[in-house]
């Protein structure tokens, strides 16, 4: 658990993502013969604005969503072997400028300590999901973690390359809002695709980008938190894309073409009208 801003600096060595293995721990582009929703999330285009302040807006009904499993970070202490959170939806949409995507997961109980967090790979360098800690001979690259807890209410825009790293931004541009109902929790983060913070992932429509997930029960267990800290259910890398907007050339060819046949057919019928031949 995070209490507070100031012990966001002070992090354990796991810090907020841990690790499930190394054999997923790295990703690139994904293989098109891949179901989307089993690797991936994509954002699709709206016209206008975007459900950013509301996770049960109805604009999300019409949006297809990915499911991705999770489990109990074990590698580092503080273990933990079971956790609430098994699974996440995600949607994603946006509008060319702006970007928004809600996680939906199941949770018994509403809590002040109840937490989740996107996180996400800085440029192009590979990087382990574990804050972008140096595994495997593979120099560690930066990330970018959004971070949402029930009691702030609020999202914290962060940075990390490697554990005992992580660290508030002097500037903030994630918003994020959370609703729980029925025993489900839906967190819907917003920012802009691009911002000009060099710490912060830049979104480029139509390009891959990696993303992995984390979430926190926040229960009270016989006077402790459930899960806190490095005791948190985690994803490995997945991928995430904004689409990009639909090309309408073709449309424009084929009204061009469609004009074209018609006054084809006017000189030959006007011909024809007058006796001449074709």
């Amino acid at each position: 658990m995070l209490n507070g801003l100031g012990s966001l600096r002070t992090l354990s060595i796991i810090g907020l993502f841990g690790v499930l293995g190394f054999s997923s721990a790295f990703a690139s582009e994904p293989p098109a013969s891949e179901e989307p929703g089993s690797v991936s999330v994509r954002m699709y285009q709206l016209e206008g604005s975007l459900p950013s302040e509301d996770p049960n807006s109805s604009q999300w009904d019409s949006v297809p969503s990915s499911e991705f499993n999770l489990a109990p970070q074990v590698h580092w202490p503080p273990r933990i072997q079971e956790v609430t959170v098994k699974s996440v939806k995600v949607k994603g949409v946006h509008n060319g400028q702006e970007l928004a995507i809600l996680v939906e997961y199941a949770d018994p109980t509403q809590d002040a300590a109840d937490a989740a967090a996107l996180e996400f790979m800085v440029g192009d360098k590979p990087a382990h999901f574990a804050h972008g800690q140096e595994m495997m001979q593979v120099e560690g690259g930066p990330v970018n973690i959004w971070f949402w807890k029930n009691e702030s209410a609020k999202a914290v825009d962060m940075s990390a390359k490697g554990f005992k790293t992580l660290e508030t931004q002097p500037h903030q541009d994630v918003q994020a809002k959370g609703v729980w109902q029925d025993g489900t929790w839906k967190v819907v983060f917003s920012r802009l695709l691009k911002t000009e913070d060099g710490q912060d992932v830049q979104v480029e429509e139509g390009e891959w980008r990696n993303v992995a997930f984390a979430f926190w029960d926040g229960a009270v267990v016989d006077g402790l938190v459930k899960e806190k800290g490095g005791q948190k259910a985690v994803s490995t890398w997945w991928y995430i894309r904004a689409e990009p907007s639909a090309d309408n050339s073709i449309f424009g060819w084929v009204i061009l073409g469609l004009a074209l046949a018609a006054a084809f057919e006017m000189v030959i019928v006007r011909k024809l009208r007058k006796g001449q031949s074709v």
